[in-house]
């Protein structure tokens, strides 16, 4: 029997969640402002706090901000054009990877991208309550920020992120700004949730 799940979408949150979650977008204006190593350290502490398979917290990140050149060059680099439109107004980059195979035995570890993401979501909630915008990019060449960061091969790279301060959406390409100032829409539970088998 096939399953039968609606692809309906809504714009409204229905029930009662953490307010930090209501408030994260993934927005693609920045402002100029820098951040502090304070604040850049914050956002590590919480990714540290993830949950991970036996406690192996397997995740790397490399960070950049736009005054140490060279090295948030060789991120930006690897980017899509589509993203590089607008992320060259990020203040920080930064890579996430995860290591794939366990540390205390050296056997693969399963779970690790699992794990990466996990740190990532701590990492955007904990921005998101300090005022800061995290967007998340899948869009980058993998080979070229391999090559440019020397990441080892028992590293998967997970994503690239963007941080800062919003900006205004007028500092985008119009197709942009429109999406910008979109409200957010998900599919609703019934599209992912069942309390059956398949």
């Amino acid at each position: 029997m096939e399953m039968e799940l609606t692809q309906e979408i809504s714009t409204a949150i229905d029930k009662p969640i953490l307010e930090v979650i209501e408030k994260r977008r993934s927005l693609r204006a920045y402002s100029p402002e820098s951040l502090s190593i304070e604040q850049i350290e914050t956002l590590f502490e919480a990714a540290r706090w993830a949950p991970s398979s036996v406690n192996e917290q397997p995740w790397m990140f490399v960070f950049a901000t736009q005054d140490q050149t060279d090295l948030w060059e060789r991120i930006f680099d690897s980017l899509s054009e589509g993203n590089k439109t607008w992320a060259t107004n990020a203040p920080l980059l930064i890579v996430s990877m995860a290591r794939t195979s366990f540390s205390r035995n050296g056997l693969p570890n399963p779970t690790a991208s699992y794990d990466l993401g996990g740190a990532n979501a701590f990492l955007s909630l904990q921005a998101t309550a300090m005022g800061l915008n995290v967007h998340q990019m899948g869009g980058y060449d993998r080979d070229i920020l391999r090559r440019n960061l020397n990441i080892p091969d028992n590293f998967e790279l997970g994503v690239v992120m963007a941080v800062g301060f919003s900006g205004s959406p007028e500092t985008l390409p119009d197709n942009l700004r429109i999406r910008e100032l979109a409200p957010r829409s998900r599919k609703l539970r019934s599209a992912f949730v069942m309390n059956k088998t398949f």
